[in-house]
């Protein structure tokens, strides 16, 4: 069709990433919904600056969990109204390209179609990219010719490894750290050397601020919490060496993981991911030096995307301009899940 509206839509546990083809843009928004009971408050940016200030009785929550859809009827909210924002007219029967976890059920496919074809979007082709393949093809990995490439992404909840070799990801794991538990491990830090609760938005804000794998600096920050035995806000002084300590902690569970998966690959596949390097990419990778102290560990190096978490929305948006690498999209029909 002449006007037929394209999207490449990535559902992520910590933020919505969609592009517009028509308009040549992409737009990001959070993944939060805030309600009180069946009536929706907020949404996107608007429900997660309400986040951990919210009153008794106001949830605030992210439909998206550990990389899966957890809510269907949330999730749908929160896409349709990120739609509206990008298009006022939305229309009817536009194409939709989402980035989805591998080896999904019936049931999980169902809920991405559902989520396109719901009660406020409707009458939408829907066209499913595995997650790696968006991930590489935005790196610039070529796919079919590829005798080996590693493909590892730290996201908001999850860590996900993947080798692809032959045009195929032939080994994929994925485990629950990311940076939300990076966030909580800062928390719980500053409880256990302060005696001070915070919350997990101000753990985020010491991870952006200070948090750095390597070439450590003296730094402080003032941060007001809860006193963990008197129960009244008090102010402290945080250091960055203990911001760092629980960066850390998360860090090398994955840097473990990531090696336990390279010495249960192949060899042959082994040897061609040490020669090219492993791509990193996600949002959690914006912690400053993170590509180095994992290949400090591992002893491989890699290759740090600068698109972070915008990685898998930039592949669909290669994947929708050119028609050579739609095959990566396979369609999905409600008649066939």
């Amino acid at each position: 069709m002449l006007f037929e509206k394209t999207y490449g839509i990535d559902l992520g546990s910590s933020s919505v990433k969609v592009y517009s083809l028509i308009r040549n843009k992409s737009y990001l928004e959070k993944n939060m919904i805030a309600s009180k009971g069946r009536r929706i408050i907020a949404v996107g940016n608007e429900a997660y600056e309400m986040f951990e200030k919210a009153p008794v009785g106001i949830s605030v929550t992210s439909p998206m969990s550990f990389g899966m859809i957890a809510n269907l009827e949330l999730q749908e909210i929160v896409l349709y109204s990120m739609m509206r924002r990008i298009d006022k007219i939305l229309g009817i029967g536009s194409v939709m390209y989402f980035a989805v976890p591998l080896d999904m059920t019936a049931i999980e496919k169902r809920a991405y179609y559902q989520v396109a074809n719901g009660h406020w979007l409707r009458k939408n082709r829907v066209y499913m990219v595995e997650s790696p393949i968006a991930d590489a093809i935005a790196m610039g990995v070529d796919i079919e010719k590829n005798e080996g490439s590693m493909i590892v992404n730290i996201g908001a909840q999850t860590t996900r490894f993947s080798i692809i070799t032959g045009g195929k990801i032939i080994i994929s794991r994925k485990i629950p750290i990311g940076g939300r538990q990076m966030n909580e491990a800062i928390c719980s830090e500053v409880r256990k050397r302060y005696n001070l609760q915070i919350g997990t938005r101000t753990g985020k804000r010491l991870k952006i601020v200070m948090g750095r794998l390597s070439d450590q600096r003296k730094e402080a920050r003032k941060v007001v919490g809860i006193d963990s035995v008197s129960g009244l806000p008090r102010e402290e002084i945080i250091s960055a060496y203990v911001v760092n300590d629980g960066i850390m902690n998360c860090v090398n569970e994955i840097a473990a993981e990531m090696k336990t998966f390279l010495e249960r690959t192949p060899p042959q596949i082994t040897y061609h991911v040490a020669k090219e390097g492993i791509y990193l990419t996600g949002g959690s990778t914006r912690v400053p030096y993170i590509d180095q102290y994992l290949a400090s560990y591992t002893g491989f190096a890699f290759n740090l995307s600068p698109l972070y978490e915008n990685s898998a929305v930039t592949g669909l948006e290669k994947i929708m301009k050119n028609r050579e690498l739609r095959k990566w999209a396979q369609p999905i029909k409600q008649r066939k899940l």
